[in-house]
């Protein structure tokens, strides 16, 4: 299991830092010191089950979460991003209502206020 997760955050980290290299071989390095730290658990361990969690869920964050990206004029007001396959690409719901209270889950619906012509 713990080769598996590794492998995970190896291919991760090729997907999130594809054509930075500088980037990519640091990655590597700290996954690498990171399993070498944890190397002396056991699957019996109680600390086992959740550093294999926490690989994975790395792992996830670096597939879907990270975007690399670089400056395409000289005055740094424009990016290209490398967005891939598996980049998660939300609504914005959150950002098209910024400053106003969203209704979340479960919450009674506020009472409707009438107009002032009232």
């Amino acid at each position: 299991m713990a080769l598996s997760a590794y492998r995970n955050l190896w291919r991760s980290a090729n997907v999130a830092f594809r054509g930075d290299q500088r980037m990519l071989t640091a990655a590597r390095s700290s996954i690498r010191a990171g399993f070498l730290t944890n190397a002396h658990l056991e699957p019996s361990s109680p600390e086992y089950a959740p550093a294999l969690q926490h690989a994975n869920e790395v792992a996830t964050i670096l597939r879907q979460n990270v975007v690399q990206g670089k400056q395409i004029d000289s005055d740094g007001d424009r990016y290209k991003l490398n967005i891939h396959a598996e980049t998660e690409r939300g609504d914005n719901e959150s950002i098209k209502f910024a400053g106003k209270k969203m209704a979340r889950a479960g919450d009674p619906q506020p009472a409707t206020q009438k107009c002032c012509s009232q």
